[in-house]
């Protein structure tokens, strides 16, 4: 079977997703700590959705 090759997020260059292969997604320890970098500084984020930030665990807890 036919290794998976996907882009790295980083740089976009092919990068074969095998084992062997460190850094995947990403294609070498550079692009990866750049991408580090990026979410450190806020420049990337995981957007949320404002009506659910004040769910506890406790809230979620009861039936």
């Amino acid at each position: 079977m036919a290794a998976l090759e996907v882009k790295c997020p980083t740089c976009q260059q092919t990068v074969r997703w095998v084992e062997e292969n460190i850094f995947r997604p990403f294609c070498c320890e550079r692009c990866q700590l750049i991408d580090l970098g990026e979410w450190a500084s806020g420049n990337r984020f995981i957007p949320s959705n404002a009506d659910h930030d004040d769910v506890t665990a406790a809230d979620l807890d009861q039936d």
